[in-house]
């Protein structure tokens, strides 16, 4: 089978599905006052019905990991980069018309099933057409233009405050959820000319059973190795979920003044971080020939940025940006994580595997949060600074264990069909 560059169409393409994949991700993060503000909402509300959006988008994705992973097992990974994009597209243009919560819920929870497909899909593509000794090259290409998308975000947020104009038009929070549907219509005119994996051909063609969630789960092995390779995850949307998006709330307990945190530079530091990291994780993974030793370093540097959070912090709102930009950076192990999912299984369920892990992470944020407020918070009455800790804590010995558990794939051949 021919095999295509690492700055081929295919990785280009699947690089700009992800930059619009994490800006809409970080979006909400930063449009999360005043959007609510918006719609009647504040006080409390403007943190506990944010938390609960939140949550909704990452079910969303949970749901729609699952639908466009097992589509692009049975029908094609091209079919999931398109039929997703569309899907969040939509989603997104509609919200900068909420008008109501429940509005906001429906269309939280579309955009995350829309965007399920992305990452997945791109990093199983890049990874079927590129030769094995590629691999993390490539998928470090598509992760480090992909998580730009959040510092795009980030800029857009701090300049999109009602402040400025452009055609009679105010800037603002809306204007930033058309952007982002607008940047995803775009993006299928792109994807006209991106051909299908070789791989998922010559599996179709031979009959096999493709998509079949009795062969993921089916066997004992298989469902440890997807379940180390969700956990190991854990701290990546801890890290950004918790302590980057609600920096203003926990900044506040620390003694900052909390108007003078910005959600959106928050952002744009972790994430300018994560695509140092991005790149510095799938660079070092191809220099010492090893996914899993790179993972568990990454998660114990990710865990002493987070123990400096408390600490650095507090000291002044430069400094939170500062940890905000350090966590960032040393969870920026994304690519290399789903890299080690695609090389796990075989080309029946890659795609399943693929799309399904990083949502699988992502989602799980919501028990993460539970066990931050209903726990920590609400029933031992902890502070939020200490409870976020100590949820870190859970987080970080979880995932420590889960990569300790996970095989190495460096080269793996994945030509091959799980039965």
């Amino acid at each position: 089978m021919k095999k295509a560059g690492i700055w081929s169409l295919p990785v280009l393409v699947a690089a700009l599905g992800y930059f619009v994949d994490i800006y809409d991700l970080v979006l909400f993060g930063i449009f999360r006052i005043p959007s609510l503000k918006a719609i009647g909402l504040e006080g409390d509300q403007l943190e506990t019905v944010g938390h609960l959006l939140l949550n909704i988008q990452m079910i969303g994705m949970l749901v729609g990991g699952f639908f466009w992973g097992i589509l692009g097992d049975k029908k094609g990974r091209l079919s999931v980069l398109f039929g997703s994009i569309v899907v969040y597209s939509l989603a997104n243009i509609l919200n900068a018309y909420v008008a109501t919560e429940m509005q906001y819920y429906v269309l939280r929870f579309f955009a995350g099933f829309g965007l399920a497909g992305e990452l997945g899909a791109g990093i199983t593509l890049v990874a079927e057409v590129l030769k094995k000794e590629d691999r993390g090259w490539g998928t470090t290409v598509v992760a480090t233009i992909g998580v730009s998308g959040a510092v795009f975000a980030g800029f857009l947020g701090n300049y999109l405050d009602g402040t400025h104009t452009a055609f009679g038009h105010v800037l603002n929070w809306k204007t930033g959820y058309l952007i982002g549907g607008g940047l995803g219509l775009a993006l299928l005119l792109l994807r006209i000319g991106v051909f299908e994996s070789g791989m998922f051909e010559v599996a179709k063609k031979g009959k096999a059973v493709m998509g079949n969630l009795n062969t993921l789960f089916g066997k004992k092995e298989n469902i440890k190795k997807y379940a180390y390779c969700i956990l190991a995850g854990l701290p990546i949307w801890y890290g950004v979920g918790i302590l980057v998006f609600f920096c203003p709330e926990l900044g506040e307990e620390m003694g900052l003044a909390k108007e003078n945190i910005k959600t959106g530079t928050a952002v744009m530091y972790a994430y300018a971080g994560v695509t140092i990291g991005d790149f510095l994780s799938g660079l070092l993974s191809q220099v010492f020939k090893s996914r899993t030793k790179i993972i568990k370093a990454f998660i114990v540097l990710t865990a002493c940025a987070v123990a400096a959070y408390p600490y650095l912090g507090s000291l002044s709102v430069t400094w939170l940006y500062i940890v905000c930009l350090l966590i960032g950076g040393f969870s920026g192990y994304w690519a290399v994580i789903i890299t080690t999912s695609a090389e796990q299984f075989g080309t029946n369920i890659r795609a399943t595997v693929t799309t399904t892990v990083p949502n699988f992470i992502r989602a799980s944020l919501t028990p993460i949060s539970f066990i931050y407020i209903a726990f920590f918070q609400n029933a031992l009455g902890l502070k939020k600074v200490p409870a976020a800790m100590w949820t870190g804590v859970i987080v970080f010995i979880i995932a420590m264990y889960a990569a300790s558990k996970l095989k190495e794939t460096f080269g793996k051949e994945l030509d091959y069909l799980e039965e």
